[in-house]
């Protein structure tokens, strides 16, 4: 078939999504390898008992032989947040945007049939408390990181052609058990703060809108673009997420003390007012590649799946608050111990 995607490559393999994802890439017999910069390859949570075939490189580097034999690329590499994005905004840019769009140049060059962007749901910034927003929604970047994810879909689209089909796939924000756990994701951070203080941390006034997705959901729904026809997903944006998982920032603290009922709520108010407020419509994700993905996870079956496995692991106040699992920490730390020539991060 003219739209068969069998060998894969996943840029930032071993990060948070990425460790999940290529599992049930594996799964679903595609020849999967990576390429990761292996910031984080000490901040595993848990072991995985396999690795995929890999490379160790920037994205800055990857040159035509890194990517030439793949039929498709998934690309996850970034600087992952708004905090770590803001750490020095030109270097987000030039990882984030231009070295994106390089890549795809190159792999449109090489004959990459597809490729799949990672993109975000936070480039709508701020789309009203009530009105769901959908892909034609206007797009209100309030960081480096969001902005960088606009510019990209711009300039990635204007490559597609009958042989270079690009998708964009804007996601809600991501929950749930990694073997490369992150704390600085809502849910995530919100559980450790029940598990680890008996407290849930709200450190806004609770108001904001967030759409959520877990991860395993995330990764299904990559590989359902990759299973689908070509005339379904050619350079298509998706909201990628569900319409029932748009939540206030309070309504996940209700959900989180529902399921760790000895825990207590609590407003900090140290943030203020969040700016990013959006719930977002995710109708065209399920009506045009319905027959390919099915979510099934939701908030509540995610947080018991986290206070589980905090249990498990013995998950302590100062692994959540050390710098294994916060990215924004992960960074400093090897700009300070003067890893940042060998990682290529900063000029």
């Amino acid at each position: 078939m003219e739209n068969m995607v069998k060998k894969v490559l996943v840029t930032g393999n071993n990060g948070y999504i990425g460790s999940v994802l290529c599992d049930k890439l594996r799964a679903e017999s595609f020849e999967v390898k990576g390429l990761d910069t292996n910031f984080y390859k000490n901040c595993h949570f848990f072991e995985k008992v396999e690795c995929i075939c890999g490379v160790s490189k920037d994205i800055r580097k990857i040159e035509e032989k890194d990517i030439s034999e793949f039929d498709a690329i998934i690309h996850l590499a970034a600087l992952s947040n708004d905090p770590v994005g803001a750490l020095n905004p030109e270097i987000t840019k030039d990882i984030n945007y231009q070295a994106t769009v390089r890549l795809a140049k190159l792999a449109k060059e090489s004959g990459v049939k597809r490729f799949l962007f990672s993109s975000s749901c936070s480039i709508y910034g701020i789309s009203g408390q009530d009105d769901a927003v959908d892909e034609d929604g206007k797009l209100s970047p309030l960081t480096e990181y969001a902005s960088s994810k606009v510019e990209s879909e711009r300039a990635i689209g204007l490559l597609s052609d009958d042989n270079f089909s690009p998708v964009f796939l804007r996601n809600a924000t991501v929950y749930g058990v990694s073997p490369m756990l992150r704390v600085d994701l809502v849910i995530n951070n919100l559980v450790a703060w029940a598990h680890t203080t008996g407290s849930i941390r709200i450190m806004s006034d609770g108001s904001p809108w967030r759409p959520l997705i877990h991860v395993q959901d995330i990764s299904k729904a990559f590989i359902a673009v990759l299973k689908a026809p070509k005339d379904l997903i050619h350079n298509q944006t998706f909201n990628v997420g569900c319409n029932s998982e748009n939540y206030r920032i309070m309504d996940i603290g209700e959900a989180i003390k529902k399921v760790m009922p000895d825990c207590r709520i609590e407003y900090t108010g140290e943030h203020g007012v969040d700016s990013r407020s959006y719930r977002v419509d995710f109708s065209k994700f399920s009506e045009v590649l319905g027959d390919y993905y099915k979510p099934v996870w939701n908030i509540e079956r995610g947080i018991e799946e986290l206070r589980d496995m905090y249990t498990k692991e013995d998950f302590s106040e100062n692994d959540f608050h050390g710098t294994k699992f916060t990215r924004l920490k992960t960074i400093k730390k090897l700009l300070e111990e003067g890893q940042v020539d060998k990682y290529l991060f900063w000029r």
